[in-house]
């Protein structure tokens, strides 16, 4: 499979194995995916297929078995924990199903944390970038409000004010609209797809819906730990 000049996220001959109770099991096997700036990729498939899996090695949350995970070139696997987690504050968004949100921080403190992390603003600069993404997700009047007193599907759309705050070159979402009802889902995931579109950045999203799925740019579709053959318009990986 060539690459990319321009690749934001490669995953090559990928496999993750785990030992349990009857032996060891392989979750994903042999897995090839590239995504390039601004494109717009579903993982689909089965509960247990391996595609949560696949989401954590991107992230580089979990350690591949075999193969690599290269993010804008960078060969996660030679990094420590801690240059990871440098890596993915700066160049990624992770949006949960279960929206992680810091129960004792405001929305604009929450939104507010990755940029305080990373050191790329302070002060006054700060809350007026964290009001600003808060704005651009439809909740600049709910800025001062703590998670429990926000609605399912305005704690979700704080999740992504926070995901997109600093521009990475990656988002990953787990399921996004899981735990929302159908119309503040489909709310949801709109606002979610416009937001990318703004920022430019690739998004890799898990989701159990074929009708979600086909509405991005392709879908890749995972059986017992390999990936199908992509579908949708830009259906062919660079080979």
């Amino acid at each position: 499979m060539a690459t990319p000049a321009s690749s934001v996220l490669e995953c090559r001959s990928l496999g993750f194995s785990h030992a349990g109770a009857a032996g060891t099991a392989d979750v994903l096997r042999g897995v090839d995916l590239i995504l390039v700036p601004g494109e717009r990729v579903a993982i689909v498939g089965e509960s247990g297929s391996g595609k949560s899996t696949l989401l954590h090695l991107a992230a580089g949350l979990e350690t591949p078995s075999t193969g690599q995970v290269r993010l804008k070139g960078v060969d996660l696997g030679t990094l420590s924990e801690a240059e990871r987690t440098r890596l993915r504050r700066h160049q990624m968004g992770i949006v949960f199903q279960a929206f992680h949100l810091v129960p004792t921080l405001t929305a604009r403190e929450n939104v507010a944390l990755p940029l305080d992390l990373m050191g790329l603003e302070k002060g006054r600069a700060l809350q007026v970038r964290a009001r600003a993404a808060l704005a651009e997700v439809g909740l600049a009047d709910k800025a001062d409000r703590y998670p429990e007193q926000l609605s399912g599907g305005e704690q979700q759309r704080v999740a992504i004010a926070r995901a997109l705050v600093h521009r990475p070159a990656l988002i990953l979402a787990d399921e996004p609209t899981g735990n929302l009802d159908s119309v503040t889902g489909e709310s949801v995931f709109q606002l979610l797809l416009e937001q990318v579109e703004a920022t430019g950045s690739a998004l890799l999203m898990v989701t159990h819906s074929d009708a979600l799925a086909a509405r991005l740019d392709r879908t890749v579709r995972m059986v017992d730990g390999r990936l199908l053959k992509a579908e949708g318009p830009a259906a062919a990986d660079p080979a």
